[in-house]
């Protein structure tokens, strides 16, 4: 007697990622962004003299790919919080066109490449500790901390700060305390940028369980908008330390304080009327 097989249950087929999926994991604006100021830490470290073509392009590839599997593993984690928010729900993870291990596997090759790659690469270890210090203060702190506290920003902008010190010590062979003013300036810019662009989003970061400082205060936003001025503020006393230790002169102090001064005025604007126009 014929019999007929029962049903069997079949697995959605996960789509065949291609490589702009892959390129997407590694956030290449972001990375982007980062290496000028990498390549910028090392002008800087090295001045005229000191200067040498190769040593910058091996620092910027090394960076480049750290920055890349940081990314990737970021993707990693908040895969399930960007599957909740409008923006980023098409990602290659929540969408199913990449699976979590292979994320994982690409992340950490890209990190740990990278670092090595500037170990090798360049006389001394002191920018590979710096890019591995950005890696892990990036993935295992900050990223974790999104759904936890509204300082997540403040503790983020600290591996936000650090490419530039790469550069730097790529250049000299270690951090020296004039290196630290470029430190201080980017990590000190990332506070107004970043809670402007978590007030745009606000509603976003809120479906995904981001406790961004928007989020938290979200009934009137008047503590975003007093704490995006207070640090614009501050970022225009950091920004005249260049000048103040001899590593910058008039030329850019002329062209730094109208721009600093430009974008606190627009901070205050926003912290007085805050709404989408001002934020951006």
């Amino acid at each position: 007697m014929a019999t007929v097989a029962e049903p069997t249950a079949v697995r959605p087929a996960v789509a065949r990622p291609g490589l702009a999926d892959y390129l997407e994991l590694t956030k290449p604006r972001i990375a982007v962004m980062a290496l000028v100021t990498v390549a910028v830490g090392y002008l800087m470290g090295a001045g005229p003299d000191g200067f040498r073509g190769d040593l910058l392009l091996h620092t910027l590839v090394g960076a480049g790919v750290v920055a890349a599997g940081g990314s990737a593993l970021n993707h990693l984690l908040e895969r399930r919080a960007d599957a909740r928010m409008h923006r980023t729900a098409n990602r290659p993870l929540p969408a199913g066109r990449i699976l979590p291990p292979e994320v994982a596997a690409f992340g950490v090759t890209l990190t740990a490449g990278g670092v090595a790659y500037l170990w090798v690469a360049l006389p001394t270890p002191a920018a590979a500790v710096s890019a591995l210090a950005t890696a892990v203060l990036y993935v295992c702190v900050y990223t974790p901390l999104k759904r936890v506290t509204a300082w997540n920003t403040v503790v983020g902008a600290v591996p936000g700060a650090l490419p530039p010190v790469i550069g730097w010590c790529a250049a000299r062979g270690a951090l020296t305390p004039d290196g630290l003013v470029l430190f201080a300036i980017l990590f000190v810019w990332q506070l107004p940028h970043f809670y402007a662009i978590a007030y745009l989003h606000r509603d976003d970061y809120a479906r995904g369980g981001m406790k961004m400082l928007p989020v938290v205060d979200r009934r009137d936003a008047k503590r975003t908008g007093l704490v995006t001025a207070v640090t614009c503020g501050l970022l225009l006393l950091v920004t005249v330390l260049p000048f103040a230790v001899g590593a910058a002169g008039w030329v850019y102090l002329v062209g730094a304080v109208p721009l600093g001064a430009w974008f606190l005025a627009r901070s205050v604007r926003f912290a007085a009327n805050r709404n989408a126009g001002t934020a951006k």
